[in-house]
C-alpha cells in the first residue's frame, strides 16, 4: 500500500481525525486521547497504530508514557494528492468567469 493509499484509508475514520486534532498541538498519552475521545484505552491504540502505520503521528516515551504528536510531513502525500486538482480547477473556473464575462 502507498504512503498516499495509507494516509487517505487512516484519514477515512472519525475516529482517527478526532485522535489527530487532539495530539495536533500537543503530544498526548493514550489515556488522556481515550478519554477526551470517548473510547477505550484499547480501541485508541488500535487507531493510534494505523496512524503511526500510515506516517501520521509519531510516538516517543517519557517515563513509562507513550506520547503521541502528529507528523505533519506525513501529510505530504496526501496534500500532493489534492493540490494536483486545484490548478485545473483553478484554470476553468477562470475560463467560466471569462466567458460569462464576454456573454454579458
Amino acid at each position: 500500500m502507498s504512503g498516499l493509499e495509507a494516509a487517505l484509508r487512516a484519514l477515512g475514520d472519525g475516529n482517527r481525525r478526532a485522535i489527530l486534532e487532539l495530539v495536533r498541538d500537543e503530544p498526548r498519552a493514550v489515556g488522556e486521547i481515550a478519554e477526551r475521545v470517548a473510547l477505550s484505552q484499547q480501541a485508541v491504540s488500535h487507531h493510534l497504530r494505523v496512524l503511526r502505520g500510515a506516517g501520521l503521528v509519531t510516538e516517543r516515551r517519557e517515563g513509562t508514557r507513550h506520547l503521541f504528536a502528529v507528523r505533519v510531513d506525513g501529510f505530504g502525500a496526501v496534500r500532493e494528492y489534492l493540490d494536483s486538482f486545484w490548478p485545473d480547477r483553478l484554470a476553468a473556473l477562470k475560463q467560466a468567469a471569462e466567458r460569462r464575462s464576454a456573454d454579458g
